[in-house]
């Protein structure tokens, strides 16, 4: 099962990239791991990154396309993989393409911008544990307050409201533009083309899930 999980941040795909991974034995691919990995080994690519890096700069596509180009190859991806947050752009969406990486789905988790920023905004955690709560969903039993211990509960700066929306607004004027890419390419019927798959991301995790696998076909 070779597949692209896309979706906005806060859409729940890092639950979802859980469960596919584990039924179907493939490893999540994420170009920040990828990139730590290769940088740590001190691979060729590796060192190549890690002077853009230092230097304050963004990596290449071609590094990030030669590191994935690796990491195919490696024993783990002999059942497929899922690539989490990688293409996020048209270019390297076409320079994927170009490469033949063969996929077989790319699915997309549907949420509306609204639910993500109510979602993301009400998030509360506590420091010391990482205990999360959610003041709709997940309340506390006491306002503010960690169940277990009674200390306070903070909201990080990501899940502030403001912070959730500009991130949206990256997401749709860079990312978004993959849905119709990927969408129109599974549409022309052309060898090779992948099913394109969007699912409502509203609902319990559970159900999202048994509605994802039903669409890859169990």
């Amino acid at each position: 099962m070779r597949l692209i999980l896309l979706g906005a941040p806060g859409a729940g795909k890092g639950t979802q990239a859980q469960y596919i991974t584990e039924k179907y034995d493939i490893p999540q691919i994420s170009t920040g791991d990828m990139l730590r990995a290769a940088v740590k080994a001190g691979t060729p690519l590796g060192v190549e990154a890690k002077k853009v890096m230092d230097a304050g700069g963004l990596v290449s596509d071609d590094i990030i396309l030669g590191l994935i180009k690796e990491r195919l190859q490696q024993p783990d991806c002999a059942n497929g993989f899922l690539f989490d947050g990688f293409p996020r752009t048209i270019p390297q969406a076409e320079a994927l393409k170009e490469q033949g990486v063969d996929l077989d789905y790319v699915v997309e988790v549907d949420v509306e911008d609204e639910e993500i920023i109510k979602r993301m905004s009400g998030r509360r955690v506590h420091p010391a544990s990482g205990r999360t709560y959610h003041v709709v969903f997940n309340p506390p039993k006491v306002e503010g307050k960690d169940d277990v211990t009674g200390e306070d509960l903070i909201q990080r700066e990501d899940d502030n409201a403001e912070t959730v929306r500009k991130r949206l607004e990256v997401y749709h004027s860079q990312t978004k533009p993959l849905v119709e890419f990927y969408s129109k390419w599974a549409e022309s019927g052309q060898p090779g083309a992948p099913k394109y798959v969007r699912i409502p991301g509203v609902g319990s995790v559970t159900d999202i899930r048994d509605q994802i696998f039903k669409a890859l076909g169990d």
